[in-house]
């Protein structure tokens, strides 16, 4: 697959990072990292434009574009204490949901055998089946969890009479065997979607939803740690997927399906940071930014920090392991004396 990013704007890389080309291995050899642009809103129910998604989250950001940003909360350079590049954008058939699918499904299968975690920006949330699934199909089906932010179960089955779209992912992600219904986790969960015809078959698969009165009545913190203990069982690694409607319209107004009463824009940062810290990510996705929705790109710039902060967090999790040190959120910044990368 050749290099493409020119179709919804300048083929730039995410943040200034090195580039690679999926087709030429030694570009991504080496990688910890590898972003992958998946610029497609033929999933959508609603409003359209997340097919500008994948510019915006690699752009939306008032500092240079020069391949660094050192995190004053976790004192590493997630783009730099790890290696990351970026493959530009699948080239997707705007009318072709399924060819567009497994053109998904085949890049990213081939960064998770390279060794890479796939950082996937979208892109509306229909890709979400071919990205968790590309990771299942190198780790195993069946072995691979899902840590799934949203206002949206996803988890449809026929809708607007096809099989695939951005409500549906999470039950094709299930019934393909790729992912356990029961090792599968949703947060933010509002509104008054899906029905009862659903909700029975979500119960029936073992699925775990944390609705926002849920989340608020106990406190997002504990239904985290529930969580996780969910997800490492019997599973050896979690893929995270972001839809940026998880959080309240007022801090994320960008987005085709806008729901009332979510989670604000620190609580998902620091959820994403300590999924990130705590548990094995062998797979991530950024979803549903709508630029032609945004208002002073306040959704855009939110998910440009949900990819940072998850890459912060994977380089401190890594040094820690290298040193023996850990990152302890009360402790004054001035106090962390953690070494730096070595290079080769």
């Amino acid at each position: 697959m050749s290099r493409y990013g020119a179709q919804f704007g300048p083929d730039v890389t995410f943040l200034g990072v090195p580039a690679c080309d999926l087709d030429d291995e030694s570009t991504y050899a080496a990688a910890d990292v590898v972003i992958l642009g998946a610029p497609f809103d033929g999933g959508t129910s609603h409003r359209p434009g997340t097919r500008f998604g994948p510019m915006a989250i690699r752009t939306t950001d008032y500092l240079a574009h020069d391949g660094s940003r050192p995190s004053l909360a976790l004192r590493v350079d997630g783009l730099r204490d790890l290696t990351v590049v970026d493959a530009g954008d699948v080239e997707l058939p705007t009318g072709d949901i399924v060819t567009a699918l497994g053109r998904i499904e085949a890049a990213v299968e081939k960064i998770a055998r390279s060794g890479a975690i796939p950082l996937v920006l979208g892109g509306d949330h229909s890709i979400a089946y071919p990205d968790a699934k590309g990771v299942a199909n190198v780790l195993g089906h069946g072995r691979v969890s899902m840590i799934h932010f949203d206002a949206h179960a996803d988890t449809g089955d026929i809708e607007f009479g096809s099989l695939w779209g951005h409500g549906q992912p999470m039950r094709r992600l299930i019934e393909s065997g790729a992912l356990r219904g029961d090792r599968f986790l949703q947060v933010g969960l509002r509104g008054y979607w899906p029905g009862p015809e659903t909700l029975d078959w979500m119960a029936a698969q073992r699925m775990r939803s944390y609705e926002m009165t849920e989340i608020v009545h106990r406190g997002l913190t504990p239904c985290l740690t529930e969580a996780f203990g969910i997800a490492t069982d019997e599973c050896d690694g979690v893929f995270l997927s972001v839809d940026i409607d998880v959080c309240d319209p007022g801090h994320a107004p960008g987005t085709g399906t806008p729901e009332p009463g979510g989670l604000s824009a620190r609580e998902l940062l620091d959820s994403v940071r300590r999924i990130c810290l705590e548990l094995p990510v062998v797979g991530i996705d950024v979803v549903e930014v709508s630029p032609p929705y945004d208002h002073a790109d306040i959704t855009a710039a939110l998910a440009n920090r949900v990819v940072l902060e998850a890459l912060s967090a994977i380089a401190r999790k890594r040094r820690d392991a290298a040193y023996g040190t850990s990152w302890d959120p009360a402790t004054p910044l001035l106090a962390d004396r953690t070494p730096p990368r070595q290079e080769p």
